[in-house]
């Protein structure tokens, strides 16, 4: 036959979503891929049924329906206090996954070098492989997830064009610091990159952390590239609702690369979203406080188990370290866990590029019955790790 393409040789299936399929073959609590067993705000969704008779129900303009994007510049404005033109500046795609897709595609050329942060969102290595990209890696050191600004400083010396930055991070929860950001931003000035960013979980942040845009910045409103969702901040994951916020020029680019890949996002959704755009602060902090509730339950049920944690700041994720277990193969071993404990979990090393097996992935976005039940199950993990010598 005749040979298929070899950038789609280059990367695997997502392992998060595999995991889900191994969770559900065997009954496991699902705690591996990030979404909510809650239902979303009441307001959307009966705004949603209104719109399931009235419509709209054919496409709406191939970049955003007009009243989402004029709510999205409004809700940007009031958090991060900078004006997007809803018209030249706002790109609505199908789900942040598509808008970090048709930045790149956007903005790199084959053979470009893309600087990505390790551990990562797995999305981001695959992008740069399906846009010909050279991925550079940065090591985020744990149990803090710090940065070493000279090996940062050497990716953009070796040419990388554009910096991928996830803030609040997936998987380990960091949480950028006001100086942090101010590294990255003066290194990407001084070598002339873009930051595009990944800023999905902006609401979901545990005190004192605090959320920095990275285009607020001196410097940086122009060559930012955000790409975000409202998946996460309105438990509306399966509506596919993403968007793009850059310049003019970028954002011409980025329109014509979404048109083609999708079309459009989809009306009825967009419509009801709406609603969600213009709720007041009241609903995000909240917000706040729900996932507040559920870090401590889960990430608290953990170390009373005896685990060894790291402290997520922000997002919905936080990363059990296994050592104890004598683990050299952390998909052996989380495939384990989900038919032997039933607790589905995401093997840590599909996120570093460095040798790391020793951590597993949990998020918490969940229902109080659902954590405890996971906590539950997790009571016997030492004790049925004994039968087994080493994963």
């Amino acid at each position: 036959m005749t040979q298929l393409s070899n950038r789609s040789a280059h990367f695997s299936d997502s392992v998060i979503r595999r995991m889900t399929r191994v969770a559900s073959q065997y009954g496991a609590v699902n705690l591996s891929q990030g979404f909510p067993d809650f239902a979303p705000p009441v307001e959307i969704t009966n705004r949603l049924a209104e719109v399931a008779h009235t419509g709209p129900h054919q496409y709406a303009i191939t970049w955003g329906a007009q009243n989402f994007r004029e709510a999205l510049a409004r809700k940007q404005k009031h958090f991060s206090g900078i004006s997007y033109d809803p018209n030249s500046e706002i790109t609505v795609t199908c789900g942040s996954t598509e808008a970090m897709m048709a930045v790149m595609m956007a903005i790199i050329n084959p053979g470009d070098k893309v600087a990505i942060f390790s551990p990562f969102y797995e999305n981001y290595g695959a992008d740069t492989i399906l846009t010909g990209a050279q991925p550079v890696y940065i090591p985020l050191v744990p149990p803090d997830f710090h940065f070493d600004a000279n090996q940062l400083e050497d990716a953009f010396r070796q040419g990388a064009k554009a910096l991928i930055l996830c803030n609040p991070s997936n998987p380990c929860g960091k949480v950028f610091t006001r100086e942090e950001l101010l590294v990255i931003a003066d290194l990407a000035k001084k070598y002339d990159a873009y930051v595009v960013t990944d800023e999905v979980y902006e609401h979901i942040l545990y005190a004192p952390h605090k959320h920095v845009y990275m285009a607020s910045l001196p410097g940086m409103r122009d060559r930012t590239i955000v790409c975000n969702s409202l998946s996460k901040t309105y438990s509306i994951t399966g509506w596919r609702l993403g968007y793009v916020l850059a310049n003019p020029e970028v954002t011409d680019r980025v329109k014509k690369v979404h048109d083609f890949l999708t079309v459009g996002a989809a009306a009825p959704l967009m419509e009801a979203a709406v609603t969600g755009l213009n709720f007041g602060d009241d609903y995000y902090r909240d917000l706040q406080a729900h996932y507040t509730h559920m870090k401590n339950l889960f990430v608290g049920g953990l170390k009373n188990l005896g685990f060894t944690v790291t402290e997520p700041q922000g997002a919905y994720y936080v990363l059990m370290d296994v050592s104890e277990f004598n683990v050299h193969d952390d998909y052996k071993f989380a495939e384990w866990m989900t038919r032997e404990v039933g607790v589905a979990t995401v093997p840590g090393s599909s996120f570093f590029k460095e040798d790391v097996h020793n951590f597993v992935r949990f998020h918490f976005a969940k229902q109080d019955a659902t954590l405890n039940e996971a906590l539950n199950r997790l009571e016997s993990l030492r004790e049925k790790a004994k039968s087994v010598h080493s994963f």
